[in-house]
């Protein structure tokens, strides 16, 4: 009964479809994963041709949904799979954009070009370095994209860790961040605009609207019109209770971004936010109804609302990206590492205090364990350098090696880097920390080449990698793999998260961006053993429960998929999580995409049991975090 039904499924869609519709074995277990620990098997995988193929399914499967003799008709958007939440799994379609979606569709240019002005500034070659845009579709490897974008001196600076394996359109769908989020932000802050298939199955450009777009676009009165004016005053009626809810976190993926869809207008003497007698406005007026205040006359180019800033990180569940216009920034010509070694993470939040002061481009760190790891297998990072390399990076690591003699092994190592378009200048900022830092008496270096700094970044995203394949018969366990507090309250909390960790006979490693205060661990698991579900629900109560109370995030930037979505309660009132549903309602009434994520569905998918049962029994994803 259950192979007609998919049968049915793949011969129904084969009638409209330009893309292949595959259901052979082979296909349905490789996508039956992503890089999460989490086994969910489809029912059939489609590849786009195009965005008609894209609409004409949504179109499809929300006129067929309700059909008994369809198995319950859904899709899961996925690009190259490395979400780690189990976002990108689902039990009907899975729509791959990897295969044919993966083009250029305009650009690398200046984005003045977009308004019709122009700036004459420093060149890369012949390309002006200024803040650029690009358009491609969702499949692109970021490898690819990277490469078109450094051939004009730019980068997209919000590129993750899994740069060599992931693909823009995850990006989008997760909100992705790396490293470099620190000083330049998430993928929400790239996204110019992107063109979207909603759950009525056309298309729709959305982009930042002013104040007159956006009465315009309500005006409309359709399917696209009634989700703006909806979500709007879903938000808007619920203000204080949104306002109170939001992480006192510099990053969050958790439940849906809803805090910056209505722009706020600049804090100055204006009628909608001046005090009792301040000329130009009284307080009165701030009380009152002053949506008639943001117009165009008063605030010419001022964003008043922008759709994008939801549905980057939904993964999916609010429709379907088809184009994604990003922009891009000049990169950096200069970069230099301040390595810091820590005896004692007492001083840690002030160190960091201290280093941001001085605006680096990253601050990353990585724990004692790694370190240990990268000295046990030390010969494994010799591997592909080369003769040359394999000595210039064995002698690398005499510093190391001194400190180690000297102090033991650090219980934390501080990555701070530099970077700018004059060497001068970034070398000055490397001795101003250093300077800055020395009453904290701790052991700090200063690299010397990109050689030297590489032996760094490749023990912080390499040597989980290197566990994983050193230990037999466990795999990666990625489910309390995104933790984030504030900076100052990491010395408490990483020793209580440590007595957490002990409890359990576990392997894992702690590494993270020390300057936002968010962590990765992943440990190693046999899933073999029959308690591994028991203490993965047990160490995500314990280390969640503790995240809460320090007000964090259960996840900054791998989002929630189906490993988080039932502790979402966790980190947000009962109001809050029905604000969510009302989100998925108004975007998706039929449930169509991605169900299970970020909302919990009717058939079971985002609960608990749902992700029990779920679990993998074998996993070999690469991990890079």
């Amino acid at each position: 009964m259950e192979c007609n039904k998919i049968f049915k499924v793949k011969f129904e869609i084969q009638k409209f479809f330009k893309g292949e519709v595959e259901d052979d074995e082979e296909t349905l277990l490789k996508y039956s994963r992503d890089a999460s620990l989490l086994e969910v098997r489809p029912k059939v995988v489609v590849f786009p041709k195009d965005k008609e193929d894209v609409k004409n399914l949504v179109k499809w499967v929300g006129e067929n949904s309700a059909r008994q003799d369809l198995a319950g008709l859904s899709i899961t958007a996925r690009c190259a799979g490395t979400d780690m939440s189990g976002g990108a799994i689902g039990e009907s379609i899975i729509m791959d954009f990897t295969r044919y979606m993966n083009k250029l569709v305009g650009g690398p240019l200046p984005i003045s070009q977009l308004s019709g002005r122009s700036t004459k500034l420093e060149k890369f070659g012949n390309y002006p370095l200024v803040p650029s845009y690009i358009t491609v579709e969702p499949g692109m490897p970021y490898r690819d994209f990277e490469k078109i974008t450094l051939e004009k001196g730019l980068i997209l600076p919000c590129y993750t860790a899994s740069k060599s394996i992931n693909a823009v359109g995850g990006m989008y769908g997760n909100n992705s961040a790396g490293e470099r989020t620190l000083k330049y932000g998430k993928t929400e802050d790239y996204i110019l605009s992107a063109k979207v298939v909603f759950s009525d199955g056309n298309e729709y450009v959305i982009e930042s609207l002013s104040r007159s777009n956006f009465d315009r676009k309500v005006g409309q009165g359709d399917f696209e019109g009634n989700i703006y004016k909806n979500i709007f005053n879903l938000i808007k009626e619920n203000e204080d209770e949104i306002k109170n809810a939001k992480p006192k976190v510099s990053k969050n993926s958790a439940g849906y971004f809803i805090w910056n869809v209505i722009n706020s207008l600049p804090m100055k003497n204006f009628p909608g936010f001046t005090l009792p007698g301040v000329p130009g406005g009284t307080y009165a007026v701030s009380n009152s109804s002053s949506a008639s205040y943001f117009t165009d006359k008063n605030f010419p180019g001022f964003n008043f609302f922008d759709l994008n800033k939801l549905l980057v990180g939904s993964q999916g569940t609010l429709g379907i990206a088809t184009e994604i216009t990003f922009k891009v920034v000049p990169n950096n010509k200069y970069s230099k590492l301040v390595v810091i070694f820590m005896n004692d993470l007492n001083p840690l939040g002030r160190l960091v205090k201290e280093i941001l002061e001085l605006n680096p481009e990253t601050l990353e760190s990585y724990d004692d364990k790694t370190m240990r790891l990268a000295a046990r297998f030390f010969f494994n990072f010799l591997r592909n350098k080369g003769l040359i390399g394999m000595i210039k990076f064995a002698w690398s690591f005499l510093p190391e090696m001194f400190v180690m003699l000297t102090n033991g092994f650090p219980k934390l190592i501080i990555l701070a880097e530099f970077a700018g378009a004059d060497e001068g200048e970034v070398n000055a900022k490397c001795l101003k920390l250093k300077e800055k830092i020395k009453d904290f008496k701790l052991k700090v270096r200063i690299t010397k080449s990109q050689t030297e700094s590489n032996k760094y970044w490749d023990i912080r995203r390499e040597s989980f990698a290197l566990l994983r394949k050193h230990i037999k018969g466990k795999h990666t366990a990625p489910f309390i793999d995104d933790i984030i507090v504030r900076p100052e309250f990491l010395p408490k909390f990483l020793p209580e998260l440590n007595l957490i960790l002990k409890k359990y006979d576990l392997t894992f490693t702690i590494a993270g961006h020390a300057g936002n205060g968010n962590f990765h661990i992943i440990p190693l698991m046999d899933f073999s053993h029959q308690d591994t579900a028991k203490i993965i629900m047990e160490l995500s109560e314990q280390v969640y429960d503790l995240v809460a109370r320090y007000h964090g995030s259960i996840t900054a930037e791998h989002n929630d998929g189906i490993i988080r979505t039932p502790y979402l309660n966790k980190m947000y009132s009962e109001k809050i999580l029905f604000i969510f549903k009302e989100i998925k309602r108004i975007f998706d009434p039929q449930n169509i995409f991605n169900p299970g994520k970020k909302v919990a569905s009717i058939s079971g998918a985002g609960t608990k049991e749902y992700l029990v049962s779920h679990i993998g029994r074998e996993h070999s994803a690469t991990h890079r975090v």
